[in-house]
């Protein structure tokens, strides 16, 4: 037989089934011809779109008998000549098959999808379940994400329609492996599921596992459906949101990025832009965008040759981002190596053994004068020292060392400081007085207490903002006093001076 003759067969016959009654899409798949072909080989005829206008009631008989042997709505539909949607519209009226329309947006298809599939079922049947089409249903099933044109499997490959298939770095690696102690693996998502049907709290689940309860609560919140905690889904779609490079949200978005656009002509600043969108677009989620993408943005385009629009874009003018240090790769403070608080020796930490210090300086108005002030740490004896000259770290040095001298050598433990510059002559100060400096850690003025309490009493002397060069030795000796005669809760009610009168004279 002739092509001619086969398309001429084909011919007939299609136009047969579709004066029968039968949908022309049905028809074509059961001659093995394209729709469209079909189509063409009718409009060629005269004939009509073959849409059937009356269903009969044995039509619908044969339709629920072939879909209770195959549980196919696609071979019902063919089997009985009717289109799929057809088949699909007379097994939801018979309650055979549910309501696409009873399934609301893509999330809660999506987790009715993994249930069925958890349950038993098979993709094919599942995705007919819930209304999607079985390849959307294979993608759910593999863990594949769809960004416009391309598609993200979980091992890393990229499918693109245009450009073909590549590969990302892998992040994901086996289901149960703890890539980082940041991420939750699935054995603790299971772990997570199991106490939520037991009825345990946030907080007991946390314990469980070893994370924080807001750990537990956002991954809870993040991937539940109705109330319903889905472990295996929430896994599929960390591993897809770990892959390795993304496309920058500005690229995929026009309309986001034409915004960031507006706001960098306005001269405003990243912060001020992505701030600004959140109350611009409170409901719109998509006009989302944090400001380091927005550097990372511009940065990458002063790369790429457009220097002279990115220093007209930023405040600064810079076209990259300032070199900045990793604490550990930081030059230190000072010169000579420091002694960490975390080094000091445990009779000073428990303040059972006198003659350990702690000192600071005061500052006076605009920094230009100060006091240096020392407190004892089990008397709360304080000593003021005298800075005439300045409060550089000669002056510090030389008034400290004159001023510890004073004081027996039992007294003369330990001085704790923080890592203040006045402080750079340390190792100076402990040769001279055999006094070993101990340093707080930055930004931690609790591990000094005492002297930041003390400090504040001082201020009842000494208000801020106020010259203290003005202040002569003898004021500073008369404060002193006044502060070391004050009982204190915390040596029962004792003075400073005699809790250090008793351990002079013992």
């Amino acid at each position: 037989m002739s092509f001619l003759e086969d398309s001429e067969r084909h011919g007939d016959a299609l136009v047969r089934m579709v004066d029968s009654g039968v949908a022309v899409a049905a028809a074509c798949e059961v001659l093995g011809i394209k729709r469209g072909r079909g189509y063409e080989i009718l409009r060629a005829r005269g004939g009509g779109s073959g849409r059937r206008t009356v269903i009969t009631d044995a039509v619908r008989g044969q339709v629920i008998a072939v879909f209770a042997e195959s549980a196919s709505i696609n071979r019902a539909a063919i089997a009985c000549g009717v289109s799929h949607g057809t088949a699909r519209r007379i097994l939801v009226a018979a309650g055979l098959v549910g309501a696409a329309t009873a399934v609301r947006g893509k999330a809660q298809a999506k987790a009715r999808f993994t249930e069925l599939i958890e349950s038993g079922w098979s993709i094919t049947r599942a995705a007919q379940e819930v209304g999607v089409n079985r390849r959307t249903g294979q993608d759910w099933h593999r863990g594949v994400r769809k960004v416009n044109n391309t598609r993200i499997h979980p091992d890393g490959r990229v499918v693109d329609s245009g450009t073909g298939t590549r590969y990302l770095r892998s992040m994901t690696g086996p289901a149960g492996v703890v890539i980082s102690e940041r991420y939750l693996c699935l054995d603790e998502r299971l772990a997570i599921a199991d106490g939520l049907i037991n009825k345990l709290t946030l907080t007991a689940i946390a314990a469980g596992i070893g994370k924080n309860k807001s750990t537990i609560s956002r991954e809870v919140g993040a991937h539940s459906i109705e109330g319903l905690y889905l472990p295996h889904q929430a896994h599929r779609d960390a591993a897809t949101a770990r892959a390795r490079p993304k496309t920058c949200k500005l690229v995929t978005d026009p309309v986001l990025r034409g915004q960031v656009e507006q706001g960098l002509e306005k001269k405003l600043s990243p912060e001020q832009i992505c701030n600004r969108l959140v109350k611009d677009f409170p409901d719109d989620e998509s006009m989302r965008v944090s400001h380091e993408t927005i550097y990372q943005a511009l940065y990458f385009q002063a790369r790429g040759g457009l220097k002279r629009e990115v220093v007209t874009a930023l405040r600064t003018g810079r076209t990259r981002r300032k070199p900045q240090r990793q604490p550990d790769q930081r030059r230190p403070r000072f010169v000579d190596e420091m002694i960490m608080i975390s080094d000091r020796p445990a009779e000073a930490e428990d303040r059972a053994v006198p003659g350990h210090w702690e000192g600071d300086l005061i500052m006076g108005e605009n920094n230009q004068s100060a006091i240096a002030t020392l407190v004892e740490r089990a008397t709360r004896y304080t000593m003021l020292v005298h800075l005439p000259g300045g409060h550089d770290a000669e002056q510090v040095r030389d008034g400290l060392i004159a001023t510890m001298k004073t004081l027996p050598e039992h007294l003369r433990g330990s001085l704790t400081w923080d890592q203040g510059c006045e402080m750079a002559r340390h190792k100076q100060f402990t040769i001279a007085t055999d006094i070993a400096v101990y340093f707080c850690d930055p930004h931690s003025p609790w591990q000094r207490g005492t002297n930041e309490n003390t400090n504040g009493l001082l201020r009842q002397y000494f208000p801020k903002g106020t010259d203290l060069s003005a202040h002569g030795p003898e004021d500073l000796e008369h404060v002193a006093q006044e502060l070391n005669g004050r009982p204190r809760k915390t040596l029962d009610w004792d003075t400073p001076a005699e809790r250090l009168r008793d351990l002079l004279t013992t």
